[in-house]
């Protein structure tokens, strides 16, 4: 079904969708092996599941097997990224919610580690963020070893002190460099009163000029990030509510909220602040999606600039995305060069647990790097993929193909050797007519996925109508449409094209479309293309990634 930015999403989340989502129990142990991509180390299923080895992705991470969903915590410490996240090890839909963890030299090549932070009886364990807390200010570890604490939300069942189902914020230390988290005796360290149901989701910023943290959670049914501060992360006190008017909906709900700082224009004189918040549904392109705002923080209070009139068409607002699969974004803490690096689920929960991949559903976008761009007075949030993405793409020989014009109703045909491309591509028109590529496409060409700009209109569609496998949900929106505007009659586009994923990167990271796909195996080749206008394709590089 077709998804027009300016068409508002027809469809919602079942309400026992959203309800249960967030409600469920115990999750044990499990240590597995992961990209690139290593055979599972936990014990058969009674039933073994299918493994549908063509869609496990090679530049992407994803459990061996079982449901994953919204990464957690994500830092970095003496060499090693890790990254924890929503896990049920014992199924293939949400439930049994756990922090699994892997780890990585590079960002790119996961090792599984048993699970972090394990449900237990009568607590849930829910999203949260890591804080490297380098001058022991929560005097849980010492000054020689400073300590490693995960704050994360629990949801409490059969607790006389909370009614079945409250949400609160806890704090659990790591002893030995995040490996394994214990839960404080003193949690929950942060409760709403009365008790909440829809209190989630705590991200932890250090705050340098007042000298405190800063932590942003939601009252995710009130569509509200609520902002405290602490000097200890053990002590909470309220500093204010965001809740701007604007693109609000019926059975909306707000999580994963996250703020940061980014100078504009690379300028550390001007700083600049992004609340990026995950919203699910009524996204941009239908089910779950992430807006943001940029504006000005104080130390307490958020102010975004230049929103939309209320009522304003969703496609005024910000998205970090305008594909189907990116959600719950979160930052990577503690970066060795303290730049800003990204990581979503690429799933969406209008159809998340109907993926057709086995024996594990979920996998993870690739980090980006975030800067923020002024065009004439609008700022743009730009994305790009992180510096251990492009070392990692530029270590492989690639071909760059001299400059081709093509005639209105010309095509380029290439063929590729895998389905794990790196593709960089400059295209120019001064008609009105549209250009573009086809990605992922079969031998007969029945079978691709459709990229194509319309220098008439200015819009950019990815059209996965034909990419594959997609019956296996009437929620899988099919075509999505963003406005791109050109730069002297040009566009750029960097895509990124692994087993069942297209990552899309416009102008320079000016846009952004993620969207899974599920293609035949043997579907590698590539079209480009031209319709109603010549085109001239400037620049092509394509590097083959497949290891």
């Amino acid at each position: 079904m077709l998804r027009l930015a300016s068409v508002f999403p027809p469809f919602t989340l079942k309400p026992t969708r959203i309800i249960a989502r967030r409600l469920c129990s115990f999750a044990a142990p499990l240590a597995l092996v992961a990209l690139s991509i290593a055979p599972a180390q936990a014990a058969p299923a009674t039933d073994p599941l299918p493994d549908m080895a063509l869609w496990r992705p090679a530049l992407h991470y994803t459990p061996s097997a079982h449901w994953m969903n919204d990464p957690n915590g994500p830092f970095f410490l003496n060499g090693t990224w890790h990254l924890y996240y929503q896990y049920n090890p014992d199924g293939m839909v949400w439930g049994h919610t756990s922090w699994g963890h892997a780890t990585s030299p590079d960002l790119l090549h996961w090792q599984e580690q048993p699970i972090a932070l394990p449900a237990t009886q009568g607590h849930d364990i829910f999203s949260g963020s890591v804080v490297y807390d380098r001058d022991n200010r929560s005097g849980l570890g010492t000054a020689a070893s400073p300590p490693l604490l995960a704050l994360y939300t629990t949801v409490f069942s059969g607790d006389p002190a909370h009614p079945d189902g409250t949400q609160a914020q806890s704090v659990a230390l790591s002893p030995d460099q995040g490996r394994s988290f214990v839960p404080h005796e003193g949690n929950p360290v942060l409760t709403l009163h009365p008790d909440s149901r829809q209190f989630r989701d705590p991200s932890v910023i250090w705050y340098a000029p007042g000298k405190y943290w800063v932590m942003t959670t939601v009252v995710a049914d009130a569509q509200v990030v609520k902002l405290y501060r602490s000097t200890d992360l053990l002590h909470w006190d309220f500093l204010s509510d965001f809740q701007p008017s604007g693109y609000r909906k019926p059975g909306m709900l707000w999580e994963m909220p996250l703020l940061i700082p980014l100078p504009l224009d690379g300028n550390d004189h001007d700083l600049r602040w992004v609340m990026i918040v995950s919203v699910n549904p009524w996204s941009i392109a239908g089910g779950s999606g992430v807006q943001y705002f940029v504006g000005h923080f104080d130390g307490t209070k958020f102010t975004p600039d230049n929103l939309p009139q209320e009522g304003a068409d969703p496609a005024a607002y910000r998205w970090l995305d305008h594909g189907a699969d990116n959600y719950a974004a979160i930052r990577f803490a503690n970066a060795p060069d303290q730049s800003p690096r990204l990581i979503s689920w690429m799933s969406n929960w209008a159809y998340a647990d109907r993926l057709p991949t086995s024996p594990w559903r979920g996998q993870m976008t690739l980090p980006v790097s975030l800067s923020l761009r002024s065009d004439h007075g609008a700022i743009t949030l730009q994305q790009s993929p992180a510096p251990e993405y492009e070392h990692f793409a530029q270590a492989h020989p690639g071909r760059n193909f001299t400059a081709r014009r093509l005639a209105a109703g010309a095509s380029w045909h290439l063929a590729m050797k895998s389905g794990v491309q790196d593709i960089a591509v400059t295209l120019k028109s001064a008609g009105k007519g549209k250009a573009g590529l086809v990605l992922r496409q079969s031998a007969d060409g029945k079978e691709g996925t459709r990229i194509s700009y319309d220098f008439a209109t200015h819009l950019l569609t990815l059209d996965r109508s034909h990419s594959g496998k997609t019956g296996f949900s009437s929620n899988f929106s099919l075509v999505h449409i963003a406005q791109l505007a050109p730069r002297n009659d040009t566009i750029t586009l960097h895509i990124v094209v692994d087993r069942n994923s297209v990552e899309l990167f416009a102008n320079g990271g000016d846009l952004r479309m993620t969207d899974l796909i599920f293609p035949q195996e043997n579907s590698n080749d590539m079209t480009l293309f031209a319709t109603g206008a010549p085109t001239l394709v400037d620049t092509l590089h394509v590097a083959d990634l497949a290891p």
